[in-house]
């Protein structure tokens, strides 16, 4: 068996085929889900960059100085 003859691609060849490859590897992206409000007093563990003075501020008060920072910037939201 002879192979057939390749005829030449056109532009719209390409683009047709380029469409089509990108259709298969694009996906419309699901919506993220609503964030649920958090329950009280659950807490979250975040990275958070602070001044060194406000950091030592909190600190020189002992033990619970992340608590007090808490509580500021909870009061600071007008929660």
């Amino acid at each position: 068996m002879a192979d057939q003859p390749r005829r030449p691609r056109t532009l719209a060849d390409a683009r047709t085929e380029a469409e089509a490859a990108f259709k298969k590897v694009t996906t419309k992206v699901a919506e993220a889900p609503l964030k649920k409000s958090a329950a009280p007093g659950i807490k979250e563990q975040v990275t958070l960059r602070i001044d060194q003075d406000v950091l030592e501020y909190f600190q020189e008060g002992g033990p619970g100085w992340q608590e007090r920072i808490n509580l500021v910037l909870r009061k600071a939201a007008g929660k």
